[in-house]
This record gives C-alpha cells, sequence and structure tokens, in this order.
C-alpha cells in the first residue's frame, strides 16, 4: 500500500476575511475531493485570513500513480483559483 500526501499552502492577499476565506477553501476542498477521490482538509493556519494551507492524501498501489495524482489535485488547484501557491510538501509513503 502507497499513501501519498501533499501540503499545500496558498496566500490569497485579496481575502478580507476569515469567513471569505472559509467560502474559498470549502468550495477548493470539495472539488478537489470529489473530482479526484482523495481526502482533503485545511491543516493549518486557520486563523490567518490570507494563508490557506491543505493537506490532501491518496492511497494506491504504486508510486507512479501517487505521484500522477498530486501532480493533478496541485494543478488543478493552481488553474481553479486565484491564490498562488507559495510552497508544497509532498510525501510518498
Amino acid at each position: 500500500m502507497i499513501i501519498g500526501t501533499c501540503t499545500v499552502t496558498l496566500q490569497a492577499d485579496w481575502v478580507s476575511s476569515l469567513k471569505g476565506k472559509r467560502m474559498i477553501v470549502k468550495s477548493l476542498i470539495d472539488r478537489v475531493r470529489h473530482k479526484f477521490n482523495v481526502s482533503a482538509a485545511e491543516v493549518d493556519d486557520q486563523d490567518v485570513h490570507k494563508l490557506i494551507v491543505i493537506g490532501f492524501a491518496c492511497v494506491t498501489n504504486e508510486v507512479r500513480h501517487a505521484n500522477s495524482i498530486i501532480d493533478n489535485v496541485l494543478d488543478f488547484i493552481e488553474n481553479n483559483t486565484e491564490a498562488q501557491i507559495v510552497d508544497t510538501v509532498i510525501e510518498i509513503l
């Protein structure tokens, strides 16, 4: 069993409140979960309205497949939000 995990940090300078941030995070996480069948959640900096930290994980039987899923999710996030990706941490277990 191969587990692929990734933590993505996004910067959203235009967000002015935690309520606005929650709407963006909820929408993005829901779309990622349904499109790629991965587990996803906001994992850090919940009280900072300009930073979004999302973690997601997938389970598969090949390292190559886990890397492919992670790359596809990162591309999707980059293309479907105005926030800039400032950091990614990928782990394959």
